[in-house]
């Protein structure tokens, strides 16, 4: 079967990296962590990803990790090809200085900008930036922030904008930038789909089954088409992939084993007061922990043929995991391709192990189904 081209990403963890499930996020709490980030352990991690063929790696934003964009400028001379998704969060900053922090990481990088734009999903943690604003509204002045910097990318003269977040008046650039940095965003509720639809090339969600992701960007798809645009969708999962499933399975046994139904109990606590849409779905693929038992068995929480919700246990934010041998995650990754999926932002413990375990056993078995894996 002859598939187009798709592009794999990597997770650049600049929280900490372990050998078990990372808490933290989404209103989970601060991140456990067993490797301590620091600048030496990032370049490994960016040099595996390039080494293994990834197009980039998604940085992620918010109180228990670091800044983003300092974070991968710090790798750029020790990278050359690879990419960073770098997240950021309209209506903390100007989206006039975001405009120009872009075009200069363009022009020092050599156009290897891609950004994810992330809204904020809880309350109390924009409130600790000192933003008091509502989710509703951080979707629309999100709207409008990116209205002003593509504004400000390709028009060569001033720019004024009036809106209902944003009054700018003359604001321009001293370079645009010659590559237009791609833009993703993420969003369930009818809000973030709407202004993905109007704003973004790359609208990406969490890894729910098959069916319901497919149902997911098709109704994003429904609102671009109503703008007269077409975007690219990808999926965020995380993997444990093995040369038998019996390994792979394995080794997320062991993941579940070293967790405690007490802190399961925690987590889930906190992520209920979540706000966000997206985690309430992540949430009820594993029932909120409710029951899970210490000593479970990896497999009772199989939502779906190789899918494993046993990560949202623990963690805020991205909850599933692709579990399998090689060929069966290049299968899932296949079915998802064909669900309309083309970006696949991946993950694993440790990040620095698990992306040679995609890189040299799941590229190959794609390309062995006919999928080929690009970087562009």
């Amino acid at each position: 079967m002859a598939i187009n081209d798709i592009t794999l990403h990597w997770f650049l963890s600049t929280t900490g990296d372990s050998r078990g499930i990372m808490s933290g996020g989404h209103g989970s709490g601060v991140a456990t962590q067993d490797r301590v980030i620091d600048l030496r352990y990032l370049k490994q991690l960016a040099l595996a990803a390039e080494t293994n063929g990834f197009e980039s790696m998604l940085t992620p934003t918010g109180l228990w990790c670091e800044d983003a964009w300092l974070a991968t400028a710090s790798l750029l001379d020790a990278t050359e090809t690879l990419k960073f998704l770098v997240a950021i969060r309209p209506g903390l900053v100007s989206p006039t200085l975001i405009a120009q922090q872009a075009a200069t990481y363009q022009k020092l990088s050599n156009n290897r900008l891609l950004l994810n734009v992330v809204v904020g999903g809880e309350d109390r943690e924009q409130a600790a930036y000192g933003d008091h604003s509502t989710k509703k509204q951080r979707y629309w002045r999100a709207d409008e922030a990116l209205q002003i910097a593509r504004a400000l990318w390709t028009t060569d003269g001033p720019v004024d904008f009036h809106g209902e977040y944003y009054d700018i008046e003359a604001a321009q650039l001293k370079d645009r930038p010659e590559v237009l940095p791609k833009i993703f965003l993420g969003g369930s509720s009818d809000d973030g789909v709407e202004v993905a639809a109007r704003q973004v090339d790359t609208y990406i969600t969490w890894g729910e089954p098959v069916d319901p992701a497919r149902a997911k960007i098709d109704r994003v798809r429904d609102a671009a088409r109503r703008h007269d645009r077409e975007l690219d969708y990808a999926i965020r999962l995380h993997v444990i992939a093995r040369d038998t499933s019996e390994e792979a399975w394995g080794v997320a046994q062991k993941l579940l084993d070293a967790i405690d139904s007490a802190e399961v109990a925690k987590i889930q606590e906190g992520l209920a007061r979540s706000q966000s849409e997206g985690q309430r779905r992540m949430s009820e693929l594993h029932g909120r922990g409710e029951a899970f038992t210490d000593g479970a068995d990896a497999h009772s929480l199989e939502i779906a043929p190789n899918l494993w919700a046993g990560v949202g246990l623990l963690r805020g934010g991205a909850g599933t995991a692709l579990v399998g041998s090689y060929d069966e995650v290049a299968e899932r990754i296949q079915d998802y391709y064909i669900a309309g999926f083309t970006h696949f932002v991946l993950s694993g413990y440790p990040q620095l192990e698990e992306s040679f375990h995609v890189g040299e056993g799941v590229v190959p078995a794609l390309k062995r189904r006919g999928v080929s894996v690009t970087n562009h």
